[in-house]
């Protein structure tokens, strides 16, 4: 697990493609919080950084489908999956050591991010008037919620060798699991009749939950059971081919 680990970090970073993503990231991220008028903190009258919790899950449905979209896709494109599934380690560990190593991508991009902390740090009246135990929260919310975007992506990549179709998949799935649920439970056969059932199987639930600064436990379960889940699937669909 950890030689594939070590190849996946080894690809992205050897090309532009770390860079690339950590760069766009930070970009956008920097645009919304300080530049566009409506959304720069800077036009608030307190310190916040709800902005960068509001905006990463937005940022994450289209950046981390482009990030896994080549974990599987491309080794059943050049015909190197046979190859891979040959070696003498398990399906389970080709799976871990590569969303292991898409995840870590993604948390690296997440670290720079301290720097617009530090920011509105010290640029709150008195300086450090910051909510740190929700910002904690939120953090630790936006790692488990990349977490199960990082699996959705990676089951998406594992079911078809073409890697615009893995990205097309994951960004609707990404979508579908944050965004979904929510709008579905506003339909007018579930208002009032299990809104908040539907609601709860959505992430955008269970994150808005952790951004709080309240680690309950039901909620680390569904991000757990979720990733868990689409890595089965993962699994599964990399069974197939030996089948």
């Amino acid at each position: 697990m950890l030689s594939i680990f070590r190849k996946e970090i080894n690809l992205f970073f050897s090309s532009l493609i770390g860079y690339i993503v950590i760069g766009v990231f930070l970009v956008v991220l920097g645009l919304f919080m300080f530049v566009f008028p409506d959304t720069s903190i800077l036009n608030y009258g307190f310190a916040t950084l709800d902005q960068l919790f509001a905006m990463a899950p937005n940022i994450f449905v289209f950046l981390i489908p482009a990030i896994t979209m080549r974990t599987f896709a491309e080794e059943q494109q050049s015909g190197t999956i046979e190859l891979l599934i040959t070696r003498p380690i398990s399906d389970w560990q080709i799976i871990m050591g590569k969303y292991l190593a898409s995840f870590a991508l993604v948390a690296f991009a997440l670290i720079p991010t301290l720097i617009y902390y530090y920011t509105v740090y010290e640029l709150g009246a008195p300086k450090g008037n910051l909510d740190t135990g929700g910002i904690l929260g939120s953090y630790i919310g936006l790692l488990f919620l990349a977490g199960g975007f990082v699996a959705i992506g990676v089951f998406a990549s594992a079911i078809t060798p073409n890697q615009i179709v893995a990205f097309l998949a994951a960004t609707a799935l990404c979508f579908w699991f944050f965004w979904g649920f929510d709008y579905l439970s506003r339909l007018p056969i579930f208002v009032g009749k299990g809104d908040d059932v539907v609601q709860n199987l959505g992430m955008l639930y269970h994150y808005d939950s952790l951004s709080r600064g309240v680690i309950d436990s039901r909620d680390v379960i569904y991000f757990l059971s979720t990733t868990g889940f689409f890595l089965f699937l993962s699994m599964l669909a990399l069974e197939r081919r030996k089948w």
